[in-house]
């Protein structure tokens, strides 16, 4: 399991927060619409589970969690929260939400493709295929700006010119962010 530096950044005691929770099984991209799609079904088998969890703080702050159930065993996939929905092809979902928009796109330059700005849910499975990450931030997302996860083909880059890439996009989940 990889979480995500998540301490400080609980809400107090007391303090509301908003939850939103999205749990399907992967479907084909030639079948769409789905809530969940697969663009590569070796890697993401039609059927697979994914559970993407939003925890929007009304005190500040927002968590996300990403747990992927009988997707290939003992592998490690990048996953990001995308501006656009899923689609039949894989680059529908547009680029990495960003808390503060990169000018320059597509987003490689380490000062905006970071942990940070970005919510990265990288996440390595178990011999059955299951996986679990959690990533939280210090601020919430633009209403309507946050759209999906995507899961990528390995782990993000933090390399300049490279930040912020994962490879192709294997998957995909809508999800209705706060």
């Amino acid at each position: 399991m990889v979480l995500g530096p998540t301490a400080a950044l609980w809400p107090a005691a007391g303090v509301h927060s908003t939850t939103v929770t999205v749990d399907e099984h992967f479907g084909p991209a030639s079948q769409a619409p789905y809530t969940a799609v697969t663009h590569d079904p070796a890697a993401v088998p039609v059927g697979a589970r994914v559970v993407v969890t939003e925890r929007r703080h009304e005190g500040g702050g927002t968590t996300v969690a990403l747990r992927l159930e009988g997707v290939q065993k003992n592998r490690t996939f990048g996953a990001h929260v995308h501006s656009k929905p899923c689609g039949a092809k894989p680059a529908d979902s547009g680029p990495h939400y960003q808390d503060v928009l990169d000018p320059k796109q597509p987003s490689t330059d380490p000062k905006y493709a970071n942990p940070r700005n970005e919510v990265w849910l990288d996440l390595t499975t178990d011999e059955d295929g299951d996986g679990r990450s959690r990533a939280a931030q210090r601020w919430h997302f633009r209403y309507g700006e946050a759209r999906s996860v995507v899961v990528h083909e390995h782990k993000t880059e933090t390399e300049p010119g490279h930040a912020g890439m994962a490879g192709a996009r294997l998957a995909c989940v809508n999800v209705p962010f706060a």
